[in-house]
């Protein structure tokens, strides 16, 4: 018969046959399928992406080639191309990729004598066959959290060679935590390169920070191929790891009242800027309170003589508090990775503010309160403040929120206004990671109109104080048999702040300028000391390797390495409580209750059986 099915009429032939490869005995049947359902609409679930292939592919089996009165199937080969191509983007949107188009299952190879569904597709192509230049397109607009992370995936499916994309755990609406992650190697840590990590959307109704890291994400793939040297390099010799949000529950609130609160005829209305709504994530914890409070154990403790400021062990105590799964699991990366520098991204302000967030005296709300590396922590603001479009432009056009913001844009985070249980204080305390956070203006959920503007804003800031990983020292701290040690100590003399070596004996410690006297030591072995002198304008880190000789250790030294009644490091939710968390709320909730993609909704009423064979899971 000749195919009369709307979503097929331009394959390069007209007779069909029935029962087709489904098994569909009529047209009426397949039309009334889900499978012809997603030819139909394959085109928006992936905003235009692979299309038209996936739909000739499927129209190949739903209405397959008749000649002289047989099925001609279509041929395997085209259909593991088409697979290749375009399964990144059915992960995008969560989606399994279709049963039907399974390749050893309904298409043949080329001896068994196939046809090629697209060869009407690729005769259109040839005639304009000029080929494209990688390009950089970004759209300024706000994304569900399903199509952020459709973003990610398909930017990573780009440039597999220089991208990856992971999941760090859930929200407790269980949507993934996803991270992109940028260098020449991705997936793996490299000898000597450093590792830094942005994190956007910690509070919910603060979105700036998130939309500009997803645009980063696909500036950096874009800028790469295009040969960009700057962007090169900067991949290449660094691993970059980026987290748009860290709150989608939140953020999925506060982008739905925005909606709510649009009023085409009242202008006003057209502005959000709730400062509550949204902020917390699920549970309405403000995540940015709900790390461990490291800094008032650095307070009690900082007049013992051996004490350092650095690795500081989480008290037992806090696991007894509600700990969010999102908080849970960014502890967790933070501990698994070797970063050395971070920033995560607020709004309602314009500023770069530091640690410590935490007053050193418990009345005082607003006090200075510098960590040992108030130099080197002023030098990292103020790389993003001054390479920033308008931030270290005095005080002139602040928000004024909370009142005196300092100076040039930075400003030490007590000092503007105090607060425990800060992610950039853990960061410091508990790990290498040095961390400020970034504020990116007055309005918290700007007009998408604006965005343009703020990627202006930040792009060079952004790029500028990634490369600022690089300043300072790096080395690797070796046995006499040439082996790397793990969790050997670097200590700067008039610094009560060390660092440890990664897995490989590799270390990175950002520095300021000047003459330093650096000492390496590790439990059983003898100390080394090297005193350096680090330019003003050196542009990269310098080089300082240690060689450590085994020794018996004294219990003098061995007390270097502990905090008086304090736990272990390595003792990390060591009562199971997150894992109690979340098995009893998938009990509470069943399976029922598990959230079902964005385009469920397409299927979800189709004729017949639902199509249970689109969820990954």
């Amino acid at each position: 018969m000749d195919i009369m099915m709307n979503y097929c009429d331009d394959m390069s032939y007209t007779h069909t046959v029935f029962p087709n490869i489904l098994g569909h005995r009529t047209r009426e049947e397949a039309e009334l399928g889900p499978e012809y359902l997603l030819v139909s609409v394959v085109h928006n679930l992936l905003n235009g992406e692979c299309t038209p292939d996936i739909r000739m592919l499927g129209c190949s089996v739903l209405v397959p080639r008749c000649e002289k009165e047989k099925v001609l199937k279509p041929c395997r080969s085209t259909c593991e191309a088409v697979r290749k191509n375009c399964y990144h983007a059915f992960e995008g949107i969560e989606m399994a990729w279709p049963y039907f188009l399974d390749c050893d299952r309904f298409f043949v190879s080329d001896q068994e004598g196939c046809y090629d569904p697209l060869e009407g597709l690729r005769a259109i192509q040839e005639e304009g066959n000029t080929p494209e230049k990688p390009h950089t397109v970004i759209q300024f607009s706000y994304q569900s959290n399903a199509q952020m992370n459709s973003i990610l995936k398909k930017t990573a499916a780009r440039c597999p060679e220089i991208a990856m994309t992971y999941s760090i755990g859930r929200s407790v609406e269980g949507k993934d935590l996803l991270v992109i992650e940028f260098s020449n190697n991705p997936g793996v840590h490299e000898l000597l390169e450093p590792e830094m990590k942005y994190i956007g959307n910690m509070h919910g109704n603060e979105v700036l920070g998130r939309q500009l890291l997803i645009y980063l994400a696909q500036y950096l793939c874009s800028e790469y191929l295009l040969g960009n040297r700057r962007i090169q390099t900067l991949i290449n010799t660094t691993r970059i790891h980026i987290l748009p949000s860290m709150n989608p529950d939140g953020y999925e609130l506060a982008a739905a009242e925005l909606q709510d609160t649009i009023d085409p005829e009242n202008e006003e209305a057209q502005n959000y800027n709730s400062w509550t709504l949204g902020r917390g994530n699920a549970q309405n914890i403000d995540l940015n309170r709900n790390f461990p409070d490291l800094t008032t154990i650095v307070y009690s403790r900082r007049r013992h003589r051996r004490f350092r400021s650095n690795h500081i062990p989480i008290p037992d105590a806090y696991w007894f508090g509600k700990v969010a799964p999102e908080t849970y699991a960014v502890m967790k990366w933070i501990r698994s990775f070797p970063f050395v520098l971070s920033a995560n991204f607020h709004g309602g302000e314009l500023l770069v503010s530091y640690p410590y967030d935490l007053s050193k005296h418990p009345l005082e709300q607003k006090m200075f309160s510098p960590t040992p590396d108030e130099q080197v922590f002023k030098q990292i603001a103020r790389t993003y403040a001054d390479a920033h479009a308008t931030m270290s432009e005095g005080n002139s056009g602040r928000c004024e929120n909370f009142g005196s913001i300092g100076q040039d844009g930075i400003i030490n985070g007590a000092w503007w206004y105090s607060f425990a249980g800060g992610m950039q204080d853990f960061n410091y305390l508990h790990t290498n990671c040095f961390e400020v956070t970034v504020e990116l203006g007055c309005d918290k959920f700007p007009a998408e109109e604006e965005l343009y503007t703020g990627w202006k804003d930040n792009k060079e800031a952004l790029l500028t104080f990634m490369e600022s990983v690089h300043r300072g020292i790096k080395g690797i701290v070796k046995d006499e048999d040439g082996n790397g040690i793990k969790g050997a100590r670097i200590s700067v003399r008039g610094i009560r702040h060390d660092i440890t070596t990664a897995e490989n004996g590799d270390y990175w410690r950002l520095l300021t300028a000047g003459i330093h006297i650096l000492t390496a030591s590790a439990p059983g072995y003898t100390r080394a000391m090297k005193k350096i002198h680090l330019p003003a304008r050196m542009q990269k880190a310098g080089r300082v390797d240690f060689v450590l000789q085994k020794a018996v250790v004294e219990p003098d030294m061995e007390e270097d390495y502990r905090i008086p009644s304090m736990g272990t490091y390595e003792h990390f939710d060591p009562y199971n409580q997150f894992e109690r968390y979340t098995i009893s709320e998938q009990n509470q909730n069943g399976e029922e209750g598990q959230e079902k993609p964005w385009w469920w909704s397409y299927f979800s009423h189709a004729h017949g059986s639902t199509p249970t064979w689109l969820l990954r899971n």
